[in-house]
């Protein structure tokens, strides 16, 4: 199982000042989903989709767990983890640097 892929908020709200797990965000991890945002844009993937997705990718992983405070979160979930990220958006990330080049995705 994999838990915690939201990163503490960060992935979903990035503004400076928006609740996570960290008392400030450092200057390089906010460069950093600042430009995996980026990557979401151009392939038209939501930030939260991709996170949830990309867990699926490893072979020892089988079941992803986010937490919801309300009915209506779990049907969000369940629809970013029926959006399709293209293979492109993956690759994409892996040529920016932004994941390993042996980082396993779905």
């Amino acid at each position: 199982m994999a838990a915690g892929v939201y990163q503490s908020g960060l992935l979903a709200d990035p503004r400076p000042g928006a609740p996570h797990g960290y008392r400030s965000v450092p200057r390089e991890l906010g460069a950093r989903v600042r430009a995996i945002r980026a990557v979401c844009d151009r392939h038209a993937v939501p930030p939260l989709a991709a996170a949830l997705q990309f867990p699926l990718g490893h072979p020892a992983v089988v079941t992803v767990v986010v937490g919801a405070r309300a009915p209506h979160e779990i049907a969000e979930s369940a629809g970013l983890l029926a959006h399709p990220v293209p293979s492109a958006f993956w690759a994409e990330l892996k040529a920016l640097g932004l994941l390993p080049e042996e980082a396993p995705t779905p």
